[in-house]
């Protein structure tokens, strides 16, 4: 048995939880160890009693008491990532510094596991380490089916000043997207509330989204605000339209229940624009035909954000996916012909 000790929790420690920190500290104790340790009153923060989940601060002195010396067999090392898939996350990478790692998320990737899904950046995070001794952290998501700049932190300094300045919507994020009709006005905002469908699962691809006026927000069990920026950049016709779009909120399926709602589903998407939803040319439908393709045109196509250590702006942007690059190619529309962020001068 070792003896009682105390530690400090270091500069890139904090705002994490006990168990996860103390699981760092000493792998070899089970999470079923360090609750009893808890319990028992054995484990204390500053003097104080804690729970597992008691989340930790930069400074703050843990007293670890007398441990075994083996507590578990040590795990066999293996690469939960086959060098095919290290090969393709890696050539995601658009932007990487020591804080910093930005991805061009392909599409039908997921962002994190869910039902049935083994394969996801989270997983293969761990071909993005480039010689750190932990993978970079997720920041926030997107959807499977869409695209583009994805952020992950390298430390944890780094994860929460940006998870930070997410919550208090001090990033921009501008999404392009193909969409069916034309949106008018041609400049406008989108404020339907969203709430989660009854009967469906949790949070991912297989949970569902209804929208609802802001005014029944507080009679709405679960409901929550949402906000969307949106430009009508070009058109085909009555048919088609390019659209930039700013979510000013970040709930889930947000651009896509909004774009439907209003009468524009976002071509490909059929969960919110209905898969057997042809557009005949009368500005409804979700599926184009024809030489378009039938996934979702959805792509985050912009991020700017202060750099958590430099405090300078950055500015990320990420090419579309083909089938996005081959509709624009069909309609003979060009990137550059759209601003690197339409709603600048609002």
């Amino acid at each position: 048995m070792s003896a009682v000790q105390t530690l400090t929790v270091g500069e890139d420690e904090g705002d994490q939880r006990l168990d996860r920190w103390f699981k760092k500290q000493f792998p070899l104790i089970s999470q079923g160890r360090v609750e009893k340790m808890c319990r028992k009153g054995e484990i204390r923060v500053d003097g104080g009693r804690v729970k597992a989940a008691t989340r930790l601060e930069v400074g703050q002195q843990v007293r670890i008491p007398p441990l075994p010396d083996t507590a578990a067999p040590a795990p066999v090392a293996r690469s939960a990532v086959s060098a095919a898939d290290a090969k393709l996350i890696q050539s995601c990478v658009i932007y990487r510094d020591d804080h910093i790692i930005a991805i061009n998320k392909p599409a039908g990737l997921p962002t994190q596991g869910g039902s049935g899904q083994t394969r996801h950046v989270d997983g293969l995070s761990e071909a993005l380490k480039f010689g750190f001794e932990d993978k970079p952290r997720l920041v926030h998501r997107l959807d499977k089916d869409t695209s583009g700049v994805l952020l992950l932190a390298r430390t944890r300094m780094a994860a929460k000043a940006l998870t930070t300045a997410m919550r208090h919507k001090e990033t921009r994020k501008i999404y392009w997207a193909l969409v069916a009709g034309v949106p008018t006005p041609y400049l406008g905002e989108i404020r339907y509330a969203l709430v989660k469908a009854p009967g469906h699962g949790r949070r991912g691809e297989g949970e569902k989204m209804i929208a609802l006026p802001p005014r029944e927000v507080d009679e709405t069990p679960g409901a929550k605000r949402a906000h969307t920026l949106y430009a009508t950049l070009y058109r085909v016709g009555s048919r088609a339209s390019w659209v930039a779009m700013e979510p000013i909120t970040g709930r889930t399926h947000q651009l896509r229940v909004h774009m439907a709602e209003i009468g524009h589903p976002i071509v490909g998407d059929g969960k919110y624009g209905g898969s057997g939803q042809e557009n005949m040319g009368d500005g409804w439908g979700a599926q184009l035909g024809g030489v378009i393709s039938k996934k979702l045109h959805l792509h985050a196509r912009m991020m700017r954000f202060e750099h958590p250590e430099t405090r300078k702006p950055v500015t990320i942007t990420a090419d579309m996916p083909d089938h996005m690059k081959q509709s624009w190619d069909t309609f003979g529309w060009t990137e550059d012909l759209a601003a690197e962020d339409p709603f600048e001068a609002l």
